[in-house]
C-alpha cells in the first residue's frame, strides 16, 4: 500500500471518529483510540505496519513536549523543582515498589522482572494525560501542573530503568559493549552540547533566517531544530521528548517563541493524533479476548494502584479532594514508554516475551480507560466536590498574560512601547522585522517576539484571547490590512487602535469596522501646523483653535468620503466642496471676531 493510500485511511479515520467522540463528549483522544481499532489489524485491517507508525508518530509526542518547554521559561522552570523531583520522584517510588511487590507476590514473577514491570508501569503517558488536560484547560491549574512535574520526572526516571537492564539481564549478542563511564560522559557531552548551543547559536541562527523574510525557510528551521535536538538525545540513550523539552526551555525567553509555537503546532496536532491512532492499531484485541477478566483485572489493579498514590500525594501537597482526584485520574494510566521498556527487557532476557505482550496489552487499555474515566469524573464527581469558590490559578505568571498586544514595532509602535513600560503597563509586541526585535531588546524589553501577526496561529500563541487592546501599527498597509481583518474575525472582543500610512490605508481599515484610526503623521503635521501659525503672529488660544477646526472637519470628510474612495472624480468634488466649507468657516469665525 503506498503512502498516499495509507494517509488517505488516517485522514479518513480522524475526520469520522473525532467529531462524532467530541459530540458525544467522549474527547478528541477516545475518537483517535477508536479510529486505530477499526483500521488496526485487529479492525478491519486497513493498516498493518503498525511498529512503523507508532516509531514515526512519537514525534508527535517530541513536537507536544518542545511546545511545553516553549511555555516554561527558565525561571517558572526553577518554580516547578518540588513537583518534579518531590511529587515525581515520590510517584515513581511509591507505585513502583507498591506493583513490584504485586508482580512477585501475586503474579509470581522473578524479582528482576517484576522490577522493571513495577516501576515501567509507574510511567504514565505524557501524550494522553498533557492533551486531554490541555483539552479541558486545565494545564495551568495546581493539579495541572503538578501533573506536569510528575510527568517530566518520569521522562527522567526512563534513564536510569534503560540503564539498568544490562546489568540484571543477559546482554544483546550484537549490542556492543561500552564502559558506563564512557555512556555517561556522552550523555554530559549531548547535554552540554544543546544547553550551550540553545543559548549561543540558535538564537543567532534563528535571527539570520528570520531577517531573509521567508516563512516557509523559517518553519523548516524549527522543524530542524526540534528533531535534530530528540535524535542527538536518541543517540546518546536519552528521551528524545526529553530533548525537545530542554532545547524549547532554552528559547522560551527567546523573541522568536511565538512564531515558533505558531509553526510547530499545526505538526504537533497531526502527529500527535497520528501517535493515538498507532496506539489504538496496537492494542491486542486477540490477548484480550484469549483472557479478558485476566486483561481487566491488571488494568483496574494498575489504574487503582497509581490513582491511590497519586491522590495520597496531592491530598498532602493540595489539602483537598477535588484537586488530588483530578491529578490521579489524569495520570493513573501506563505510558507510552513502558512499550521501549518492556521491548528491551525482553531482548535482554529480564522479561518473557509472553509477560511483556501482556502488560503492553494491560498498558494500552489503561490509556484507552482514561479518557472514559476523565469524562464520567467530570459528569458523576467533579461537580460534588468543586467548592463553590471558584478554583485559584497556578504557577501562572502574571506576565504572560498582557493585556496590550502591539503589533509592529516601527517609529509609532515604539513610542507605544515605551509610554506603556514607563507607566508598568504589560504587553507583547510582534514584529515581521529581525532588526526592530533586535534594537528594541537591547534595552530591556523582554515581551518582543518575531513574527508575522497577521497569521491566526500566532496571535493564539500570543494569547490574543486574554488581551484586551490591540494596537496595529504595521509599516506594510497589505500586512496591517489583513493582520486587522484577522483581529477582527477572530478576536473581536479586542478594542483596535490602528495606525493608517495614508489617507487610503485609513479608508481600508474604516472599511473593516476600525473606529480608532491614527493617520501616520498627522498629528505631527497639525501641530507643527499650529506652531506655524504661532510665528506668524496668531495667539496660542487662535493657533489651537485653527488647528482643532481643521483636525473636526478633516475626520468627518475622512468619514464622508471613505465610500468613494475608488471614484477619482467624486472624491475631487467631495474635497472641493470640503475646502469651499472650510474658507467659509474660517472667514465666519473671522467676521465674528470682528463684531
Amino acid at each position: 500500500m503506498s503512502f498516499l493510500h495509507e494517509a488517505l485511511i488516517f485522514l479518513t479515520a480522524a475526520v469520522v471518529s473525532v467529531p462524532l467522540f467530541k459530540r458525544l463528549g467522549l474527547g478528541s483522544v477516545l475518537g483517535y483510540l477508536a479510529a486505530g481499532v477499526v483500521i488496526g489489524p485487529w479492525g478491519v485491517k486497513l493498516i498493518s505496519n503498525v511498529e512503523n507508525i507508532l516509531h514515526f508518530s512519537e514525534l508527535g509526542v517530541v513536537f507536544l513536549l518542545f511546545l511545553i518547554g516553549l511555555e516554561l521559561q527558565p525561571s517558572r522552570l526553577w518554580a516547578l523543582r518540588r513537583s518534579v523531583f518531590g511529587l515525581g520522584g515520590a510517584q515513581v517510588m511509591g507505585t513502583g515498589i507498591l506493583l513490584m511487590g504485586v508482580g512477585m507476590g501475586v503474579l509470581g514473577l522473578p524479582p528482576a522482572a517484576a522490577l522493571i514491570a513495577g516501576f515501567g508501569l509507574s510511567l504514565s503517558s505524557t501524550a494522553f494525560a498533557l492533551q486531554l488536560l490541555t483539552e479541558k484547560n486545565e494545564l495551568t491549574t495546581e493539579h495541572g501542573q503538578a501533573a506536569f512535574g510528575i510527568l517530566l520526572f518520569q521522562d527522567l526516571a526512563v534513564i536510569p530503568l534503560l540503564a539498568l537492564l544490562p546489568f540484571l539481564g543477559e546482554p544483546l549478542a550484537d549490542a556492543p559493549v561500552q564502559s558506563g563511564w564512557v555512556s555517561a560522559a556522552k550523555v554530559v557531552a549531548v547535554l552540554a552540547a544543546v544547553i550551550i548551543g540553545g543559548r549561543y547559536v540558535l538564537r543567532p541562527v534563528l535571527r539570520s533566517v528570520a531577517s531573509l523574510h521567508s516563512q516557509e525557510l523559517f518553519t523548516a528551521t524549527a522543524l530542524l531544530v526540534v528533531v535534530g535536538t530528540a535524535l542527538l538525545m536518541a543517540q546518546v540513550g536519552l528521551s528524545m521528548a526529553l530533548g525537545a523539552f530542554l532545547a524549547g526551555v532554552l528559547l522560551a525567553d527567546s523573541e522568536y517563541r511565538h512564531e515558533l509555537e505558531a509553526d510547530i503546532e499545526p505538526f504537533k496536532g497531526l502527529l500527535l493524533g497520528l501517535f493515538f491512532i498507532a496506539v489504538g492499531m496496537s492494542v491486542n484485541l486477540g490477548l484480550l479476548a484469549q483472557a479478558p477478566l485476566r486483561v481487566a483485572a491488571l488494568v483496574v489493579g494498575l489504574v487503582l494502584i497509581k490513582a491511590l498514590v497519586l491522590f495520597g500525594l496531592g491530598f498532602r501537597v493540595f489539602k483537598s479532594q477535588e484537586p488530588s482526584l483530578s491529578l490521579a485520574v489524569a495520570i493513573s494510566q501506563g505510558g507510552e514508554f513502558a512499550f521501549v521498556l518492556f521491548g528491551l527487557a525482553v531482548g535482554f532476557r529480564v522479561m518473557d516475551p509472553k509477560l511483556s505482550d501482556l502488560l503492553v496489552g494491560v498498558v494500552s487499555v489503561s490509556m484507552a480507560v482514561t479518557p472514559l474515566l476523565f469524562a464520567a469524573y467530570d459528569k458523576l464527581v467533579r461537580p460534588r466536590l468543586r467548592r463553590a469558590e471558584k478554583q485559584r490559578a497556578f504557577d501562572v505568571s502574571p506576565e504572560e498574560d498582557q493585556p496590550v498586544i502591539i503589533a509592529g514595532l516601527g517609529r509609532v509602535g515604539q513610542v507605544v512601547a515605551r509610554l506603556l513600560r514607563a507607566r508598568r503597563i504589560g504587553f507583547t509586541a510582534l514584529d515581521i522585522n529581525a532588526e526592530h526585535i533586535q534594537f528594541i531588546t537591547k534595552f530591556g524589553n523582554t515581551h518582543v517576539f518575531y513574527g508575522d501577526a497577521s497569521r491566526l496561529e500566532l496571535l493564539r500563541a500570543a494569547r490574543a484571547d486574554k488581551a484586551r487592546v490591540f494596537v496595529l501599527a504595521i509599516d506594510d498597509v497589505e500586512a496591517s490590512v489583513r493582520t486587522a481583518q484577522t483581529v477582527r474575525q477572530h478576536f473581536p472582543h479586542l478594542a483596535l487602535f490602528a495606525r493608517a500610512r495614508n489617507r487610503q490605508h485609513a479608508y481600508r481599515l474604516r472599511a473593516l469596522g476600525i473606529t480608532h484610526i491614527m493617520r501616520e503623521t498627522y498629528a505631527g503635521s497639525l501641530e507643527l501646523t499650529g506652531d506655524v501659525l504661532e510665528a506668524l503672529g496668531f495667539s496660542y488660544s487662535e493657533s489651537k483653535s485653527t488647528v482643532e477646526r481643521f483636525r473636526q472637519h478633516d475626520e468627518a470628510l475622512l468619514e464622508s468620503t471613505y465610500q468613494h474612495q475608488g471614484d477619482v472624480e467624486k472624491l475631487a468634488q467631495l474635497a472641493l466642496k470640503a475646502r469651499e466649507e472650510l474658507e467659509q468657516l474660517f472667514d465666519r469665525d473671522a467676521r465674528e471676531k470682528t463684531l
